[in-house]
């Protein structure tokens, strides 16, 4: 089996390049032309990843890679998938994240149709919900562009899929975290601050709503969900997700405490930093993955948190005050 996955570079695509060469596949990845990307993600595996440049805004770039590497399976996750930079950037986030999809559809469809393609979906296509918890048949009401780009690159798979008989799946995965989180993200924010104030290096953190809630998972579990939709013998859509929320003031509580500190002491709400459009609540329903594929998650959200507070503060030279089986 050959793998090739767009983002690599980042969180899920460093997870899912280590689990497939675990399962025996050659594995390559497509990074951008002239890229600033790091390899660090990628360091406990790079010497058995074969990098390609390529550009989900060029299509020839795709076409050229996909017929070079011949992979049997397509993982796309590259994407502009920071949601407030959507607003800044609207066009650029449709480029990448909407009109990116079509480009490496367009690219198995010319070279190779037997070629398996999973698309990284997102629970922000929900955004308003009109349901709770959120399964594969709750309608979309996207509340940023980047959900909005989203919603496009779901609808595209879908669409090659009936149209043109590709074995296209998309998985709609909410929230997944890990000690690879950018830092531009919340909960790494939060992780990162934490180790930074239990250095004496920061005193305050600065987040926005308190109140939004989320279903975090742990990004090593959702990975394998994705692999796993490409195995099975019809392809299908599926929602990944833990079926729990937690407020961002739970998951900041719970880091504070795991280096011995007091959140309220610390955290302080800059209204800068809500959204234009809020995403109050999103909570997945999973039944369905776990009935098809036999995906259940295995990293509960304590065990996350202490994960990725652990991490920080390990990089930040301290050390966890809080002590856990769970820590590792």
């Amino acid at each position: 089996m050959r793998a090739l996955i767009t983002g690599i570079t980042g969180q899920d695509g460093s997870y899912l390049a280590e689990f497939l060469l675990s399962k025996g596949y050659t594995v390559g990845g497509v990074v951008r032309r002239s890229s600033s990307e790091k390899f660090d993600r990628l360091e406990a595996c790079r010497d058995r990843v074969t990098i390609f440049q390529a550009d989900l805004l060029d299509q020839t770039s795709l076409i050229e890679v996909i017929r070079n590497f011949k992979p049997t399976e397509v993982y796309n996750l590259a994407a502009q998938s920071f949601v407030p930079t959507s607003w800044a950037q609207p066009v650029l986030t449709g480029e990448f994240t909407a009109l990116g999809v079509t480009r490496m559809l367009e690219a198995i469809r010319q070279v190779d149709i037997s070629i398996r393609f999973y698309q990284a979906s997102s629970s922000e296509m929900f955004g308003k919900v009109r349901e709770t918890p959120q399964n594969e048949m709750t309608p979309f009401h996207p509340r940023s562009p980047y959900g909005v780009a989203k919603v496009y690159g779901h609808m595209i798979t879908v669409n090659y899929r009936e149209s043109y008989g590709l074995y296209a799946v998309s998985g709609i995965l909410f929230n997944h975290e890990s000690p690879r989180r950018g830092l531009e993200f919340v909960t790494r924010k939060i992780t990162s601050t934490v180790a930074q104030i239990a250095k004496g290096k920061e005193k305050q953190l600065k987040l926005g709503n308190l109140e939004s809630q989320r279903d975090w998972g742990y990004a090593g579990d959702y990975v394998r969900a994705m692999w796993m939709m490409l195995q099975s013998a019809t392809p299908d859509d599926y929602v990944i997700a833990t079926g729990e929320t937690h407020s961002v003031r739970e998951f900041a509580e719970k880091a504070f405490v795991r280096a011995g500190l007091d959140w309220e002491k610390h955290v302080v709400v800059d209204p800068s930093l809500f959204r234009p459009a809020e995403v109050d609540v999103l909570i997945g329903d999973a039944s369905k993955a776990k009935k098809n594929l036999g995906w259940r998650p295995e990293v509960s959200f304590e065990e996350l948190v202490d994960r990725m507070v652990d991490a920080d503060l390990a990089l930040a030279g301290a050390r966890a005050v809080a002590s856990t089986p769970n820590a590792r």
